[in-house]
């Protein structure tokens, strides 16, 4: 099976470039994740769906509880977009 393109936007990796950094290596665990197996990850915390191609799922819970967004763009392409990285407060959903 073809692997998933996945790719932060710039606004997306200016945000995890703020993270601490065991928060950033979940990040990138979860975008080798998506590539390797699709947008729907189900077996990560909170994992859910937002709508129409879109999901979230937590990287940390606790205070603060971070969050991971992407959707997918392109479904022939196999195309994903982090959208967001940040606090729970601040997630766009």
């Amino acid at each position: 099976m073809t692997p998933w393109q996945v790719s932060l936007t710039p606004k997306a990796r200016k945000q995890k470039d703020r993270l601490p950094k065991t928060v950033q290596e979940q990040v990138l665990f979860l975008v080798r994740d998506i590539e390797i197996r699709g947008p729907v990850r189900g077996d990560w915390p909170n994992y859910g769906k937002l709508g129409h191609g879109q999901h979230h799922c937590h990287l940390k819970k606790g205070k603060p509880t971070y969050v991971a967004v992407w959707a997918e763009r392109d479904k022939e392409i196999r195309l994903i977009e982090v959208i967001y990285v940040g606090t729970h407060e601040k997630a766009p959903y």
